[in-house]
Formats: structure tokens, sequence, C-alpha cells
């Protein structure tokens, strides 16, 4: 079973906060100091308690190499702590400045193309270098032996948004690295060519500096070769990483130490979250509103529960979000009214102990300057700057849910390398997207009222009565025998199509199609069908319903499952789409084609019968009503996405803490607003 606890302290906390997080990124370097008092005073009228310093500081910090400029940092936290603000201090290693550059030009990233990235942006690193390497451990020392003991200093944040932009690098320096990181992973050369399959087109290798990355090829290269060198690249990251914390942990003992991941953004896939999970003490993420006319509170939830299940269900921070709009998407809507405090509340719903922003100050330079901040460039007389004010009074009424818990109804398991592996080429579609299938899954389990928790497809599955598997291609023999396990032990699970096909190295299951999951769903696929773009076919199911699917259909066999819905059309016609297989004391499902999340209602409604899971029509659609339990009590945040007001029933009396009345029976949410409820029970 995989591990999927945080090394650290599991309720590891930024010290001396006393109450939820509230603040964002501050960039005094960017503005006169006579703009600091300023600052200081306008963040404890908005009720911050927190901001993140120096993240983006190496140039000012370290105008040369080994000569420090601490002076105005120095300033900027006396400040900060004579006005009772903690401080997330950074390690300002994304963005090496440009005398380090001008003298190892090699630490700058190639790609597979061979093209050298030049200075000028942010993150071009390559994570290999050792001049980088050498400059990290060097700033990282410096920094932590100066403020170990800033009586500000509240949590350590090393680097920033790892993977983001460049993860991998294609270097000759790299080309090195891969080959010890192969001998130590694989032990030996003939191991490497075993699991890459090299017998195919000739690509055995004689000895491991014949091995280079996975440069641009005439046309597609070694799949296995690929999917390994993304599990170098995430382990080059977290090597540095770890040099970083074990830095600050010798120096500053006591002080927890982060890095804030992206878990949910598909722009940010280049980590494995599971295994970073592992090495911080505090698990932070960042988010940002994917606004392309989709429900954007429903990704909002996913990544939540992504990023509370990477910290083993224990307290997280949402360390960056946006007030308002963005600045890097091709359209940047600002934020309706009301948005930003629903955005915030609802995760700190699903388990982040504060909700921070970036930025503070809005940027009157540089390529952020029109990305939105707590203070705009509109100043105080603006919509954005009133929201703030007023969301840091619910943030600080809510201060006494520290240290609680999300409960969650369900699971879905996840799995980094799958994705990586899913995303290769030469696929049967490229219209399948993995991704594409879990937002799909997490929105129809959203509809339904259900919290989600993300497992690992290894990890003790026993807790939850409903297990839904969205797109797991790579799925390892333990994996199966872990499924398995949790069905007959009485679980229910809902696999969809394209699933355990094959093994970590990218190698096809002996035998046919599910590979890995044959046993569990109790069937075989003869053979992928997948369709063309823009065609669909038909389900019949119980009692004459239909659905429609895209993209997808298989030749399905039984092997003792039940069909419960079959192709009317297409090349599958006759044949099963959606299986019920009994095992044990549970039941496996199977669906074959792309459901949307509407249609997929029909399969999760008898599934969520299986696992005994009530249904909960009571409660209206993109209202969100979620559970945080602990020592303190059990607090019910119900969150209203809809024009109207609402009211839901509550399970026990008790007060609301944003207006302080008394709920009992039926609790009335306004249209667009955040009631939280301390349950008398």
């Amino acid at each position: 079973m995989a591990d999927t606890t945080p090394a650290g302290e599991p309720d590891a906390a930024p010290v001396g906060l006393t109450r939820l997080a509230f603040g964002g990124d501050y960039n005094p370097e960017q503005w006169p100091e006579t703009v600091w008092t300023e600052d200081v005073r306008l963040m404890r009228e908005a009720g911050v308690t927190m901001v993140s310093v120096g993240i983006f500081s190496w140039a000012l910090l370290e105008p040369a190499e080994g000569a420090y400029e601490f002076g105005w940092l120095d300033r900027v936290l006396d400040l900060l702590h004579d006005s009772g603000i903690r401080v997330d201090l950074g390690t300002p290693t994304m963005a090496p400045p440009a005398w380090f550059y001008r003298a190892h030009p090699d630490a700058l990233p190639v790609t597979a193309d061979g093209v050298r990235y030049a200075f000028g942006s942010r993150g071009a690193i390559c994570h290999s270098s050792p001049a980088y390497r050498e400059a990290v451990a060097r700033i990282a020392t410096a920094l932590a032996t100066r403020y170990a003991d800033h009586p500000a200093l509240a949590l350590w944040h090393v680097h920033n948004e790892y993977g983001v932009p460049v993860s991998a690098c294609y270097c000759d320096t790299c080309a090195a690295a891969f080959r010890l990181w192969l001998r130590e992973t694989h032990g030996s050369l003939e191991a490497v060519n075993e699991a890459w399959g090299t017998a195919f087109w000739s690509q055995r290798y004689g000895s491991f500096d014949e091995i280079d990355p996975p440069r641009t090829t005439p046309t597609v290269g070694n799949p296995a070769q690929a999917l390994d060198y993304r599990r170098f690249a995430d382990a080059m990251m977290r090597e540095n990483f770890r040099t970083e914390r074990d830095i600050l942990h010798r120096l500053s003992p006591g002080v927890p130490v982060t890095t804030n991941f992206m878990t949910a953004l598909s722009q940010c896939d280049s980590l494995d979250y599971w295994a970073w999970g592992r090495e911080v003490d505090l698990v932070t993420n960042d988010h940002y509103l994917i606004t392309d006319g989709r429900r954007t509170h429903v990704n909002l939830a996913m990544a939540a529960d992504l990023t509370r299940s990477v910290a083993g269900g224990a307290p997280w921070l949402l360390l960056e979000h946006a007030t308002s709009g963005v600045n890097w998407q091709p359209r940047n809507p600002a934020k309706a009214p009301g948005e930003m405090a629903r955005n915030s509340l609802s995760h700190v719903a699903r388990g982040s102990e504060g909700a921070m922003f970036f930025q503070w100050r809005q940027s009157r330079r540089g390529a952020e300057k029109f990305h939105s901040a707590m203070l705009p460039h509109a100043g105080t007389d603006s919509r954005v700057w009133r929201e703030a004010v007023e969301l840091g009074a619910d943030v600080g009424a809510l201060a006494e849910i520290r240290g609680t818990r999300t409960v969650a109804d369900v699971a879905v398991l996840w799995d980094w390398h799958s994705w990586w592996a899913q995303s290769l080429e030469w696929r049967p579609s490229e219209d399948h997207d993995a991704r594409e299938r879990a937002d799909t899954f997490y929105e129809a389990l959203y509809d339904r009222h259900l919290t989600v928790d993300f497992a690992h497809p290894e990890a003790d599955l026993s807790a939850y009565p409903l297990v839904v598997v969205p797109a797991l291609y790579l799925a390892t023999e333990a994996a199966g025998r872990n499924l398995r396990t949790y069905v007959e032990g009485g679980g229910t699970l809902v696999v969809s199509y394209f699933s355990g096909i094959v093994d970590e190295h990218d190698a096809v299951h002996p035998g046919p199609y599910p590979g890995a999951l044959r046993e569990v769903l109790g069937l075989t696929v003869e053979e992928h069908s997948p369709l063309l773009k823009g065609q669909q076919v038909t389900l019949a199911g119980p009692d004459g319903a239909a659905l429609t699917g895209d993209v997808w259909t298989e030749f399905v066999v039984e092997r003792g499952a039940e069909t419960v819905w079959s192709y009317t059309d297409g090349l599958a016609a006759g044949r099963p789409a959606v299986t019920r297989h009994r095992l044990g004391e549970g039941t496996a499902w199977y669906v074959s084609t792309r459901l949307d999340a509407e249609a997929l209602t029909a399969i999760l409604t008898p599934a969520c019968a299986d696992a005994g899971i009530e249904p909960r029509d009571e409660l209206p659609r993109d209202v969100e009503v979620v559970r945080r339990s602990g020592a303190a009590g059990e607090y019910l945040f119900a969150i209203n996405h809809t024009g109207a007001d609402v009211k839901i029933p509550l399970p026990d009396a008790g007060t609301e803490l944003l207006t302080v009345d008394r709920a009992s029976g039926r609790l009335t949410v306004p249209a667009g607003a955040v009631r939280v409820v301390r349950l008398d029970g």
C-alpha cells in the first residue's frame, strides 16, 4: 500500500498564528519605503494575519555572488512584526538573478529540440545544474542564519510553484544525471532495457553512456523512456527542495517548511504530489479559476479536495488565489460580487486553514501588473478592497475551526504517473483525456452533494463505501489486488474505460484488457473502438432508458459481470456498455464509453445505492454543504453559488458564526452567500 501521508508533523501550522491565515504575497521591494507604512496600516484594516515575503527577491538579497543586502528585508520584517502580522518567508530560488546566469549560462534549461532558454522570465532552471544547486544552498543558508530567530517568522516558503513553467531540461548535464538516476532506480542496464522494451525498433542499449534524454526524434520515441524522464525530472526538483528544506530544518528548527503546490491545474501536471506531500511539513496550494465557460466553483472544490488528500486529510493552507481576474488566460474576466468570499470559504470548508492571495498590492510594472490584488490599482475606494475587508472579518470569525478536518463521503482514485503515461503519444484516441474524465466524474459526484477524498490506487480504501476510478490507464498489479480486496470486503467500485491497461513501465498487462482490473470487473475487452470526432452512440438501459456516449466504445465480454446498459448502435451494437459485477461482499461497475456528468447520474445512482449512500435530493444544485469536525466541534459550511436564496436542512441546531444568529431546522443561505454553523450536537 502506498503511503500518502506527509512526512512532517501531521498538523504542522505556521508558528505563532492563532487565527486562520489571511493575507497574500507581499512584494515591498517593488515600492518605495514610504509606501510600506501605509501597506501595514491597510493590512491591519483588512484583517491580514500573515503575508508571504521575499519569494522573488534573490537579485536584491544577493546582488553579487556571496554579497548580501538584508537591510531592507530586516526593516520589512520588523515593521510587520510590530503590527502583529506573521511572515511566510520565501527562499527566492525560483528566479536566479542575471549575474548568476552570466556566470553559469549552462544553468539555463534546454528544450527537447535543443534550444536553450534565455534569461528574462522566471523558472528558467536546470535542476541538475551543480552551479544552481550550490547557489540555492548558499542563499537558503544565508536567509536561515539571519532570520531563524526573527519573531515574525511563521513559515518557510521554499522556491515557488515547482515545475512552472519548466519542469524538464534536456541538456548534457541532465543526460548524465538521468543515467545516474536510471542506475539507482533500475539497478542495471539489463533492467532498463527490459523496462523500456528496447527490443522494439532496435533501441537496445549496450551501455549507460548510450542513453540520452528523450529529445526530439523523427517520429514517436520510446514511451517508457519518456515516462521515466518525467519521473526523473520530478525527482530532481524534489531533490533540490529537500536540500533547502534540510538546511532550514537544521538552522531554523521548529519552523515548518513548505512549498506551494498547484495540484489541480492541468497545466501543472509535472509533479507527483503524493510524493511531494510526504516531503513538506505543511501542504500548501495555489489555485486559480480557469474561466472557460464551465462551472468554475466545481473545479475549485476539486482542487481543494485533492490538496487535502495530498495532505493525508490533515489541515492544509491555500497560499495563493485571486481576488478577481488573473492576467495569463486568453480572456480574464473579473469575479462577480461576492465570488471572492465564496471561493475563499469553499477552500476553508474543504480543509484550508485560511485564504491567502496573490498578491497584496497590485504591481505597476512587470508581467503581472494586470493580475488582481487585495489592494488594486483603484485603491481603497473600490469593490475589490471593500470585499477583501469584509472577507477578512469573516475569516477572523472562523478562528475556532482551526485544526478540524473535512469529512469526506467517497473516494476518487488519482495517480500522476498514470496521467503522465496516458498523455504520451500514439494512444488509441487523442479525444480521450484522462483529466477530462476526472473532472467529469468529480462534477457528477459534486452534483450528488458528495464530498470527495482523492486516493492513490494502492492506498487503504476500506473507509470509503464508494470508490470511483475515472481514468487509470497505468495500474500496477498491486493496485489491481488492492481494488479486488476492497470490493470483496464490501466496497462499491465504479471504473471508467481504458483503465488497468499497462503496468508501471507502460507495458501492456499480459492477456486481454483491462489487465490489472479484469478480475475485479468480471469482464474482458476484446478491442477498443474509439469513435471519430463528432460521432455518438446510444445506450439502452433499464426500463427502456437511453443515454448518449461519445469518444470511445469497446467490445466487452462478460466474465461474471452482468450487463446493465447495452450499445444499440455503432460497431459495438448489442454488446455490453455498462456492467455490474458482484464480487465477495461488494460490487464493481464498469463504464465503457464516455458519458457526460449528467448521464453519469444514471450509473452513480444505483452505484450509490449499492454503497448504501442515501440520496441528498433536498439540496439544491450548486449549493455546497461540507462538514469539518474535530475537538473544537462539528461545523457545517453551506455555500450558495446560485442567484436565489435557498433553505437547507440542518442535522442539529447551532450558531451561525458569520452572523452570530441561532439556526435550527432549515438554514436560509442568501443568494451568493456563505453560512457556517457550529452544530450543538
